[in-house]
């Protein structure tokens, strides 16, 4: 006890000699910059008594040599800025002083001797006052700790992480051809056959008979700025082979190749308001705002185009009820959108402006997280969303000539997709032979509406911690979605082998199971965690433009099995490895197994 005592008080002693170390070290204008005293369990005697009693304290044990070291560069610091007070004092005492001379001079009469007396007093009240200014600016500008950054610079967080990849894409005899609508969509309309002209060429079709071998990185970079009184920012950029929104990966080699530079998107840009600890609300491109623990319904990096506002609130000790709503506005109608309508009458053609097609997505959702014990959580939600105007609607009767020429519902048309969901074709075309033959250049939109509701849970049990055993659920039905109706207008998704020329098969229903053991997070050194799953998604149960981009190469109309696993290298670097065996449920055989090798780093 004794022991401890003397110890404290030698401790406290050495607080009181850095206070007071500043304004005796301000008389020593001698030491040169950047040679300052240290510390060591082994230092010989000091002249610098701070330094001794220091030194003796770790010796003792009680302070460590980066304590030690740290309280040094304390009064180093302040016995820097007590230098600069003394300087600007000084300055200022002596520009007074010449000041009260020479007015002292103008009034008296010649020949009159006078001795300047400034009272030490006032003396110490400027070197006080004048010390407080200097510390104060100091303290704001952070030019008193060298390596500090300004406090503008402290409010921007960087972050960033890098991902480099081996895919290997492997389909198994048997595939039947798929028809790339995304292609016809977003470029010229695919030529049906006319009993007139028959068109000899097939539609674009993904090539799904030959393995691949793909090198692929990922690469993102981004800042969130601290405002004022709740606000923040953020924005970020991202790799990509093209704009599309569930992928932000760039194939060696892409891009033209012979080492073309890559393009960089922006892939995040956003104002968020945090009024209170509770409630959030966000304006621009950001993070999914909704709660969803597996890519069933959205890709897992998928960035939301609107506005969301996310609520929680802690009812009762380890109860949390939370709600997410929001608008994002999934396209847009050009201004200059419009079509040339073709008068036969007047043999010439008439610009007519296309009516506005906007496409909007509107969603809440509802949930709790509840901690049943110190080791158990368990989260559940539900959500509805509502996408607008994306359902395809054949045109009035439109007059083809050209592939330019355009009919009033082309808009309607996916402006991006993936693959699974059911086709119809957009346009009414009537055969008309006089006086040019009508050609049936088609394009295509989705046969059915979206209005999905989302059954969301996860259970972790952390009875082993750090070690986690997590089970992941999802469920999806698309409310909207007529059978009949989509039946009557489909061009893709029927059964029938290899033909397809069967009754429609697709559905609206999908489901996900997964369970994870190991770490969370994977951050350190031999971190590690292994998952298993199926997942199982029909072809219209989602918009597939948003579902992941990686099982089945992308969109719905798929089942199968996945399995993988994580293990830290290092700090905040880890490597991946990933096994996934797709399926087609409706329509033509299609199946492919991806192998994906991933080294991932952090920042």
């Amino acid at each position: 006890m004794w022991r401890e005592m003397k110890t404290r008080e030698l401790a406290a002693t050495a607080l009181m000699l850095i206070a007071f170390a500043a304004p005796a070290a301000a008389q020593d204008d001698g030491m040169p910059q950047g040679k300052r005293p240290t510390v060591s369990r082994d230092a010989p005697p000091s002249s610098n008594a701070t330094v001794n009693l220091i030194n003796l304290l770790v010796k003792q044990g009680t302070l460590t040599e980066e304590q030690a070291a740290a309280l040094i560069k304390q009064a180093d610091d302040e016995a820097y800025v007590a230098r600069q007070a003394t300087r600007d004092a000084t300055a200022k005492a002596e520009g007074a002083e010449k000041k009260a001379t020479t007015a002292a001079d103008a009034v008296s009469p010649p020949g009159t001797k006078r001795v300047t007396y400034v009272p030490e007093i006032v003396k110490k009240q400027l070197r006080e006052e004048i010390r407080a200014e200097v510390m104060d600016r100091a303290h704001k500008e952070n030019w008193a700790s060298p390596g500090m950054y300004p406090e503008w610079a402290q409010r921007i967080r960087f972050y960033g992480d890098i991902r480099a990849r081996y895919e290997g894409d492997h389909f198994p005899a048997g595939n039947a051809p798929l028809t790339n609508f995304n292609a016809i969509n977003t470029g010229s309309p695919f030529q049906e056959d006319n009993s007139a002209i028959p068109n000899p060429y097939f539609p674009p079709t993904y090539n799904v008979s030959q393995d691949r071998n793909r090198f692929r990185f990922r690469a993102r970079l981004g800042a969130d700025v601290d405002l004022f009184d709740g606000f923040t920012a953020g924005l970020r950029i991202a790799t990509g082979d093209s704009s599309s929104p569930v992928s932000t990966n760039q194939t060696f080699g892409g891009n033209g190749g012979d080492f073309s530079k890559y393009a960089v998107w922006l892939d995040r840009a956003f104002i968020k308001y945090q009024p209170v600890q509770d409630v959030v609300a966000s304006i621009g491109r950001f993070d999914n705002p909704f709660w969803s623990p597996t890519d069933l319904v959205w890709y897992n990096h998928l960035g939301f185009d609107g506005f969301a506002v996310q609520a929680t609130h802690e009812v009762d000790e380890g109860f949390t009820p939370f709600f997410v709503g929001g608008a994002f506005p999934v396209f847009n109608t050009d201004l200059n959108a419009g079509l040339n309508i073709a008068d036969l009458e007047r043999n010439n053609v008439v610009p007519v402006k296309l009516p506005s097609r906007d496409k909007w997505l509107f969603g809440a959702q509802t949930g709790f997280a509840a901690r049943f014990d110190a080791e158990t959580n368990l989260s559940m939600a539900v959500a509805y969303y509502d996408f607008t105007n994306v359902r395809g609607r054949l045109s009035s009767a439109c007059l083809v000539y050209l592939a330019s020429d355009t009919c009033d519902t082309d808009l309607l048309r996916p402006s991006f997709a993936q693959k699974g969901n059911t086709y119809m074709r957009l346009r009414n075309i009537p055969d008309v032979q006089f006086p040019v033959q009508t050609l049936a250049f088609q394009y295509y939109g989705l046969a059915s509406d979206f209005r999905p509701v989302v059954a969301s849970a996860q259970l972790d049990f952390s009875q082993f911690n750090p070690i986690h055993v997590i089970l992941d659920a999802e469920y999806i039905w698309n409310t909207a979605f007529d059978r009949a109706a989509v039946a009557a207008v489909a061009v893709n998704n029927f059964a029938g082998a290899p033909t397809g020329d069967g009754p429609f098969n697709g559905g609206n229903q999908g489901w996900l199971a997964r369970m994870t053991v190991g770490n969370k997070e994977i951050k350190h050194l031999w971190d590690w965690n292994a998952h298993v799953g199926y997942k199982y998604l029909e072809s219209d149960a989602m918009v597939d433009a948003f579902v992941d981009s990686d099982f089945g190469l992308g969109g719905t109309n798929l089942k199968g099995y996945f399995i993988g696993g994580n293990v830290g290298l290092g700090e905040n670097i880890w490597a991946s490895v990933r096994w996934m065996s797709a399926n087609n449920i409706a329509g033509l055989p299609y199946a492919v197994d991806i192998v994906q090798l991933d080294l991932n780093a952090r920042f």
